[in-house]
């Protein structure tokens, strides 16, 4: 009898962990080290031009965004309520890239930007928020992004809000991981390790990811997304 009560517990107990196995968040990694699949380019300056140069390659395990012509390479795939890890370096100069959560409507600002919310990877400003048809809210806004009555989300309105610290990069040629939290209608940024930003009530809270090509070569060895448990 007691041969099968220790059976029939061992029996529960692996169902349970089994159940708990399948029902936990599942990492992947949204490039394949080999090509682009699962993702496609929004550059303006290549429509009806099939010779101009691809502006987003995958080169020796690496994604690489060229830095021009202008752009975006959009995952197919939309996403909500995850965690982003992304490593990235300027490889040779600093420079302007940035990734892009909640992307949906293409080239909606200066007929380039999809409406989105940008972490920005520009040199030395990584973790700013750049507000792109779609807005979000911080902790001491009017410091961050300047006088209330400037606040906008389109043209030369004030879209861009200051990450809480400079300095969280790695030096030119060298790794960083920015890690982006998007958990309901907030947004988290951590570079390195160092939280940057902390952003609440955004106007999206799903959507599409985007890397930019904006003027400087940048590569990109891990994008691993990881859906959260709510």
């Amino acid at each position: 009898m007691r041969h099968h009560t220790a059976l029939l517990v061992a029996l529960v107990l692996a169902f349970v962990l089994c159940s708990a196995c399948a029902s936990a968040p599942r990492t992947q990694s949204l490039f394949n080290g080999t090509n682009l699949s699962g993702w496609h380019a929004d550059v303006p300056e290549a429509d009806g031009n099939p010779s101009v140069a691809p502006s987003f390659v995958a080169r020796d395990g690496l994604l690489v965004s060229n830095g021009t012509p202008g752009g975006h390479l959009i995952t197919d795939a939309s996403f909500r309520d995850y965690r982003l890890v992304v490593e990235y370096r300027f490889a040779k100069d600093a420079g302007n890239c940035g990734v892009l959560v909640h992307a949906s409507t293409p080239r909606k600002l200066y007929g380039m930007f999809p409406q989105s919310i940008e972490c920005q990877l520009h040199s030395g400003n990584a973790g700013d928020f750049w507000c792109i048809g779609e807005d979000i809210a911080v902790a001491d806004m009017e410091k961050r992004r300047g006088p209330k009555e400037k606040w906008g989300v389109d043209g030369d309105k004030a879209r861009r809000i200051l990450n809480l610290t400079d300095g969280s990069e790695n030096p030119v040629g060298e790794w960083n991981t920015m890690e982006i939290e998007c958990r309901g209608r907030g947004i988290k940024v951590w570079v390195n390790g160092a939280l940057v930003n902390d952003g609440h009530d955004c106007t999206a809270d799903r959507g599409q990811i985007a890397l930019q090509a904006e003027g400087t070569p940048v590569e990109f060895r891990r994008l691993e997304l990881t859906p959260l448990a709510l």
